[in-house]
């Protein structure tokens, strides 16, 4: 069973250091004014994905595994009126991404079963909320694929 253990670790950790080095290659080339501005009328900008990741990782997995204490402010993830720059809103997801890296090599075999709750959740264990913000982190990659081809039209 430790082998099956070690696989899980490996598998997340890989999946989520995956995710979050996708998210940079895809900001890279946003400027700052580019990374915060909608480039639709409707949906999010660049940014505010990062923050609203951010978000979810540290309540989600640092808030109720790895018990840091971490209180979200969920609609200022999208309508932060004075966000952070471009650098420190990324340097900030990239602590996040650790943390969760950390919490990930935490676990024993017995905490992935471990009963899970938290607002507005549905995973029933650890292991499962793990992989629905894993799976969460990869819809908003998507989604920020598409505003990267739009700025590239733009220009």
């Amino acid at each position: 069973m430790s082998d099956l253990h070690s696989t899980l670790a490996s598998v997340l950790t890989d999946r989520y250091t995956t995710n979050s080095a996708r998210v940079h290659e895809l900001a890279a080339p946003l400027d700052n004014s580019q990374f915060w501005q909608k480039p639709f009328p409707f949906g999010n900008s660049f940014g505010h994905l990062v923050l609203h990741l951010t978000g979810n990782l540290s309540y989600y997995i640092g808030a109720q595994i790895a018990k840091t204490g971490y209180v979200r402010d969920r609609p200022r993830e999208f309508n932060d009126p004075n966000p952070p720059s471009k650098e420190e809103a990324l340097k900030r997801f990239d602590d996040t991404v650790a943390m969760v890296l950390k919490t990930i090599r935490a676990q024993s075999s017995q905490d992935w079963a471990s009963e899970y709750s938290a607002v507005g959740a549905t995973a029933q264990s650890r292991l499962d909320m793990v992989m629905q913000c894993a799976a969460h982190m990869q819809h908003h990659i998507g989604q920020m694929i598409y505003l990267g081809y739009q700025w590239r039209q733009i220009r």
